[in-house]
């Protein structure tokens, strides 16, 4: 991972530049493996987020914020109890391993001076983060309590000994000796790839750094490291010496590496990365690097997260609405056949004196037809033949009433089927925490899953659609999600705006603002590419994209959250293709 003690010694390097002395103002936990902590240092408030997330742990100053639970979780209280106008005395890493400790200086029940360990270790799904009272080692609580259930090896509980996690006999870089580091490589079995002795002998490193030692000593990754020469072995060496030297200086170059075409970010560093020509931002601190590469990773993350009961939830509701429509349109073609049910019931009453009983078919002549054809006629020997052709009148009295039935019930039916499948889309499409919540209200609102609805606050978050700004300056928003979808036709867009929206598939609502101007064919197609990328034919080709004035579309009366109906529309065909999105600008933050 990128987060390795080089990084790690770089971020306690910032925090004591910038956080140190400071006072401990308020404490937060918007999720529940993550805190952040508000510090009043040198005239300026900065934010602390720490974060024991299994998938992106980590430690930084953010200018994000988060909204908060209402009320807060118990080790959010026990930090405030403990840490809330503290002062930060020491901030320091663990030897070169992805562990550090803040200490704080508060007062307890009694007024009297305490000092409070907060301990951060960054260390994928074990990371953790641990208060402890520094005189006795004595473990207060953590955000993850770990039982002798979970680990024999290290418990962290209550009241118990805080012990260091295990280094596995690894050495500090930071004490590298030649003769060492020739004698680990002469000991090492010979099959192991190059880049991965870094991180298996030394605390601290990952295969990033792994890479970039081999990198700047033009040596293959993937050699054995029985396959190298002396020569090459002392180039490995003075390239790793020439990076703890840097470190070792505090020497430090943050830099974000681009995925490519993509707006995301494929890696990061504190450290210039040779590896990488190109896709390279450089930036003036390491907390800023961490806060934009985790800012979208973390929220697609926990989105990803939040979403898949939601999806598991609504896939079965959708499978079981397919299997009723799949039975109700074999219903509705047995009951077009409900007319020869009655002529059975004519004939048999019309010819009771010529039928025996205990019969099992009798054919009839069928005053029905134009040449009196005869036809078999069915029985059920158990009943008279009175008794049969009732059963028959029975059945097409059945059979009509269902059809009449069916007809209304299959348009529900498919709606309903549509309905879901636009809220599976949307769930595709969120990009925020706040708009898996606002599916889950809608879908208990629309009574699809149990729960209350939230009382609405008076300033209560409300999720923003994508805004993009056509290659002609048009603004454009897409919607993620039913609400956005809404809000975005019903409330926010003016008569003469120009909506889009795929044709006879779940997808987002789109919208261009006019503005009085005359739209261009360009932005015209970029915007139905938008609403084709943001559909479910996002992979098809020549996709049929609807578009017309706001003027023109409608919410019928009782449907279901962003369903509409529209008219006077024009259609253009577009293939959506990725590359040609990621040429739309697109505001952030939205």
């Amino acid at each position: 991972m990128s987060l390795d003690g080089i990084v790690t010694r770089s971020i306690v390097q910032e925090l004591d530049n910038t956080i140190l002395g400071g006072r401990v103002d308020k404490i937060y936990q918007h999720e529940n493996d993550e805190i952040l902590m508000n510090i009043y240092n040198k005239g300026k408030n900065r934010k602390l987020l720490i974060s024991a997330s299994s998938n992106n742990p980590r430690i930084h100053l953010t200018n994000y914020g988060k909204s908060n639970p209402s009320s807060p979780p118990m080790f959010c209280m026990l930090l405030r109890k403990h840490l809330s106008g503290g002062i930060i005395l020491n901030i320091e890493q663990f030897q070169m391993d992805r562990i550090i400790f803040i200490d704080i200086s508060s007062k307890d029940e009694l007024g009297e001076p305490t000092e409070k360990r907060l301990i951060v270790e960054i260390m994928g799904k074990y990371s953790n983060i641990i208060l402890i009272d520094k005189k006795s080692l004595k473990i207060i609580d953590s955000i993850k309590r770990v039982t002798s259930d979970m680990s024999r090896v290290r418990q962290v509980l209550p009241g118990i000994e805080y012990n260091y996690p295990q280094q596995n006999n690894k050495l500090n870089p930071l004490e590298l000796r030649e003769d060492q580091f020739f004698q680990l490589l002469d000991n090492d079995n010979g099959n192991k790839q190059i880049y991965k002795f870094f991180y298996t002998n030394y605390m601290g490193l990952g295969p990033l750094i792994g890479k970039e030692i081999c990198f700047r000593s033009n040596i293959n990754i993937d050699r054995p490291i029985s396959s190298l020469t002396m020569e090459e072995k002392s180039k490995l060496f003075h390239s790793f010496m020439a990076i703890v030297n840097r470190v070792k200086e505090n020497d430090f170059k943050p830099l974000l590496i681009k995925n490519g075409y993509e707006k995301s970010y494929l890696a990061f560093y504190a450290l210039d990365l040779y590896q990488f020509v190109e896709n390279k931002t450089y930036v003036d601190s390491i907390s800023k690097v961490l806060d934009q590469y985790y800012i979208k990773n973390d929220t697609l993350d926990r989105v990803y997260q939040k979403s898949q009961s939601l999806r598991k939830s609504v896939q079965i509701k959708l499978d079981r609405s397919l299997n009723k429509l799949a039975k109700q349109k074999q219903e509705l073609l047995d009951s077009k056949n409900r007319d020869k049910y009655k002529i059975y019931a004519d004939l048999i009453s019309a010819n009771l004196y010529r039928i025996g009983k205990g019969l099992e078919e009798v054919e009839l002549e069928n005053f029905y037809s134009e040449n009196m054809d005869k036809i078999i006629v069915p029985l059920d020997k158990r009943y008279s033949p009175a008794e049969n052709a009732q059963r028959y009148y029975k059945r097409y009295s059945k059979l009509k009433n269902a059809n009449l039935l069916l007809l209304k019930q299959i348009p529900e039916t498919e709606e309903e089927i549509e309905y879901l499948e636009n809220v599976l889309h949307s769930l595709d499409n969120c990009t925020e925490v706040i708009e898996i919540d606002e599916i889950r209200e809608e879908l208990i609102k629309e009574g699809y899953l149990k729960g209350n609805l939230k009382k609405k606050k008076k300033k209560e978050a409300i999720s923003k659609p994508h805004h993009y700004i056509s290659s002609d300056g048009f603004h454009i928003f897409v919607g993620k999600n039913n609400r956005q979808n809404d809000n975005l036709t019903l409330k926010t867009a003016h008569k003469e705006d120009l909506w889009f929206h795929v044709q006879k598939m779940p997808g987002s609502h789109v919208i261009i603002k006019v503005e009085s101007q005359v739209v261009p064919e360009t932005t015209l197609e970029e915007a139905a590419m938008l609403a084709a990328y943001y559909s479910k034919g996002k992979n098809s080709t020549n996709v049929a994209v609807d578009y017309t004035e706001k003027k023109n579309v409608k919410k019928p009366k009782n449907a279901k959250a962003g369903m509409v109906i529209y008219e006077n529309f024009s259609t253009i065909f577009v293939t959506p293709k990725k590359e040609n999105i990621e040429k739309i600008e697109k505001i952030e933050g939205f």
